[in-house]
C-alpha cells in the first residue's frame, strides 16, 4: 500500500478519492489473504470428537481436503477444509464450515449481516449498489434479496421459539410483587401489496371484488411509568417490543400475547389495550387480557363522530356544527349524551341510513372504552400513535413502496427483520447465533 502512494506521489497524481479506493483495496486484499489462511487453519484441524453422519448416525471418514471461496467483508477469501463422508449413505460434511457457520452459503456471516441490515431497510438493488459503494463488496440484487429473506426467515423462527418458551412459562403466583406501572398493547392492521398468486380467491375492496394486498397485523407492547412537565403520559425509554406477520387472527393473537408476556404482563399494576374498534382486536382482546383495561384510540372516535354527522345532517354546516358538539362531548368520555342526541335524528326503521346505524352501532359496542376524560386524569394515554406509526415505519416504509409486490414469505421475513431491529434485539439474535 506504501508502494502505491509513493508511486502515485512520484508521478504527481493528485486524485485523492482513486487514491483511497486503491489503497482501501491494496489494504483489504492483504486482509483477506491472512484471513483466507486463519480460516485454512481452522479447517485443517482435526475435530476434537468423531464426525457422526447426520443421517444415519454412522462415523464418517475423512477424504482430503477441498478448497471453497468466500466473500468476506474484505473481500473474497480462499480456504481449504476438510471433507467427511459416510461409508453407509455416502453424505456429505465438512465440520469447518458449520464451525465457521459457511454451511451452504458462500458469504461470511459479516456479509450476510451486512445485507440483511441493509435489506431491512431499502430496495434490494439499493442494497447490492450501497454495499458495493461503500465497502467494495460485489453482489447480485437477487443476491441480496435471498440473504435478507434468509435471515428474515430464520430471525422468526429464533423469535417463535423464544415466543413459545414464553407463553408456556410456568405463571407467577398472583401475590408476586408488581414492578411495572403500566404495560400498553396496541395493534393495528395495513395493507401489503402481493404478488398475483398469493391473492387468487381473496376479496378485496377494487371495483370487481378483487384484492391488491393482504393484511400485516402489526403489534406493539410498551411499559408508562411517569408523567412529563404537562401532567401527560411518557413511555419508557427502550421499553418498545414490535412484532407482527401476515397471518390469521389465531396465531397474531399468541404472538402479542408472548411478546406482552415477555414485556412484562404479569408485573404490572395495571394493563391497557389501546387501538381502534375493530372486531378482531376485540376479540383478541377480550381472550387474551380480559382483565385489561380496553381503550379505544381518541382520533380513530373523531373520525367516527365525523361520519355520524354527515349520515345524519345532509347540509354541511348542520353537519359541521353536530361534529364539533359531539367532539367536545366524547373528549368528556359523555358518549351516552351523544347516542341520546343522535337517537333523536335516526330513522326508525333499522333498513333505512345504514350509515348513521353502523356509526351509532360503533359507539354503543365502545362507550365503557371512551371515558377520555377519566382516562387522561388517571394518566393513561388515549392514542394509539405508536402502533400507527409502527405501521408506516416497520411495514409502509419498506414493503409499500412504488412497484413492489411481495410474496407471504418474503414480507414476513423483511417485517421479522425489521420488528427485531426496532425493539433493538437483532444484536441479541446475532449473539446467539454465534454461540
Amino acid at each position: 500500500m506504501t508502494r502505491i502512494l509513493d508511486r502515485a506521489f512520484a508521478r504527481g497524481d493528485l486524485d485523492l478519492e482513486a487514491l483511497e479506493s486503491a489503497a482501501r483495496d491494496a489494504a483489504l486484499g492483504r486482509a483477506a489473504q491472512a484471513l483466507g489462511r486463519f480460516m485454512s487453519a481452522v479447517g485443517a484441524a482435526a475435530p476434537q470428537t468423531p464426525v457422526v453422519c447426520p443421517k444415519c448416525g454412522q462415523r464418517m471418514q475423512g477424504t482430503g481436503q477441498r478448497s471453497k471461496s468466500i466473500l468476506t467483508i474484505l473481500g473474497q477469501a480462499n480456504y481449504a477444509r476438510s471433507r467427511y463422508q459416510c461409508p453407509h449413505c455416502a453424505a456429505v460434511c465438512y465440520p469447518a464450515d458449520e464451525l465457521l457457520d459457511l454451511s451452504g452459503t458462500s458469504r461470511s456471516p459479516g456479509v450476510r449481516r451486512q445485507l440483511s441490515r441493509l435489506g431491512a431497510k431499502e430496495p434490494f438493488h439499493e442494497v447490492a449498489e450501497d454495499l458495493e459503494e461503500l465497502a467494495g463488496i460485489k453482489v447480485s440484487r437477487k443476491d441480496a434479496e435471498r440473504i435478507a429473506e434468509a435471515i428474515g426467515e430464520d430471525v422468526e423462527q429464533w423469535d417463535a421459539r423464544e415466543r413459545c418458551k414464553t407463553r408456556f412459562a410456568q405463571t407467577p403466583p398472583c401475590d408476586s410483587p408488581k414492578t411495572i406501572e403500566h404495560l400498553y398493547i396496541e395493534m393495528d392492521g395495513t395493507g401489503v401489496p402481493m404478488t398475483p398468486w398469493e391473492l387468487q380467491g381473496r376479496k378485496g375492496k377494487q371495483p370487481d371484488g378483487s384484492a391488491k394486498t393482504r393484511e400485516a397485523k402489526l403489534g406493539c407492547v410498551f411499559t408508562q411509568t411517569a408523567l412529563n412537565e404537562q401532567g401527560r403520559p411518557m413511555r419508557d425509554p427502550a421499553s418498545t417490543i414490535f412484532t407482527g406477520a401476515i397471518e390469521d387472527c389465531k396465531a397474531f393473537g399468541w404472538r402479542i400475547y408472548a411478546q406482552a408476556v415477555r414485556a412484562g404482563l404479569f408485573a404490572a399494576k395495571r394493563v391497557v389495550v389501546l387501538a381502534d374498534g375493530a372486531e378482531w382486536i376485540r376479540n383478541l382482546a377480550e381472550f387474551h387480557f380480559p382483565k385489561a383495561t380496553r381503550i379505544i384510540d381518541f382520533y380513530h372516535a373523531l373520525e367516527h363522530v365525523g361520519a355520524l354527522s354527515r349520515a345524519l345532517f345532509m347540509r354541511p354546516d348542520a353537519a359541521d356544527q353536530w361534529r364539533e358538539r359531539w367532539c367536545g362531548l366524547l373528549e368528556q368520555g359523555k358518549v351516552e349524551t351523544i347516542l341520546e342526541q343522535a337517537a333523536a335524528r335516526m330513522p326508525r326503521d333499522p333498513r333505512h341510513n345504514l350509515d348513521a346505524w353502523r356509526e351509532y352501532g360503533y359507539f354503543d359496542t365502545n362507550k365503557e372504552c371512551m371515558r377520555y376524560q377519566a382516562f387522561r386524569e388517571q394518566g393513561l394515554f388515549v392514542g394509539s400513535g405508536v402502533v400507527e406509526a409502527g405501521c408506516k415505519n416497520v411495514v409502509g416504509k419498506r414493503l409499500k413502496q412504488s412497484g413492489m409486490q411481495w410474496t407471504v414469505q418474503g414480507a414476513n421475513s423483511i417485517i421479522a427483520l425489521r420488528c427485531a431491529s426496532l425493539s433493538t434485539r437483532l444484536t441479541e439474535y446475532w449473539n446467539q447465533r454465534t454461540a
